[in-house]
């Protein structure tokens, strides 16, 4: 039995994540989707590699790292890959962090055979600004982290600050940003990708935040028949 969701049966062609700014991208041949980064080149991955039967593991990200960057040994592309997607969260969202750091702590070894989680992965990209493009604009353009579990079942985590519902620095609600945020749910979940919010003050303190990943973690992977046994 498989998922009969928009996201079934279509695997990734390219992940663009671990980049905290917009890339600067190209096409290098539109007709095989090959794609080129521009600019600040070191600070956006591009995994360009079939995805599994059985999702995107750390494993395979591992694997994928190792090889490009010719690194020699799995413990060196192991801690370098760790470093390199931790140095992608934003500084002023602690909750990101200590999700990150939670994910690998809870799970310890066995993550080696879990789904990778992908920090900031970009889901649209637009050549133009929102304002540039007007009504028409992606407003949902990047995740704060995306699991690929097995069957092409794609999960959202998502961080929220309180940028996400204010405005003036926090000091005025702002109905519109939340407005915006609710059709960027919507508009996932009719692609086929399952949302999870989080609130930035249930992650704020790193023991928080493992407590409450302790019992989520578990029950995702239950709910979405992803062993985390080991």
């Amino acid at each position: 039995m498989v998922s009969t969701r928009l996201a079934a049966n279509r695997r990734p062609k390219n992940i663009i994540f671990a980049s905290p700014t917009k890339p600067d991208i190209r096409f290098q041949s539109a007709m095989d989707n090959d794609i080129e980064i521009l600019g600040n080149a070191d600070h956006t991955l591009v995994y360009d590699r079939p995805t599994p039967d059985d999702g995107l593991r750390w494993r395979d990200l591992q694997s994928w790292w190792q090889e490009t960057h010719k690194i020699p040994t799995e413990a060196d592309a192991k801690n370098t890959l760790y470093r390199r997607l931790r140095s992608s969260l934003p500084d002023n969202s602690p909750g990101q962090h200590n999700f990150f750091d939670a994910y690998h702590q809870i799970f310890g070894t066995k993550v080696y055979d879990l789904p990778a989680l992908l920090p900031e992965v970009w889901l649209h990209w637009d050549p133009q600004t929102v304002r540039e493009r007007g009504p028409q604009a992606l407003l949902r353009s990047r995740m704060d982290f995306l699991l690929l579990l097995p069957h092409d079942q794609r999960i959202v985590l998502e961080v929220d600050g309180s940028q996400h519902y204010t405005r003036d620095r926090g000091r005025l609600p702002d109905t519109a940003k939340y407005a915006e945020t609710m059709a960027g749910d919507r508009d996932l979940k009719l692609r086929g990708y399952e949302v999870f919010r989080f609130g930035h003050d249930e992650l704020r303190q790193a023991s928080d935040a493992r407590a409450l990943l302790e019992q989520f973690l578990p029950t995702l992977f239950h709910r979405f028949k992803v062993s985390a046994t080991g």
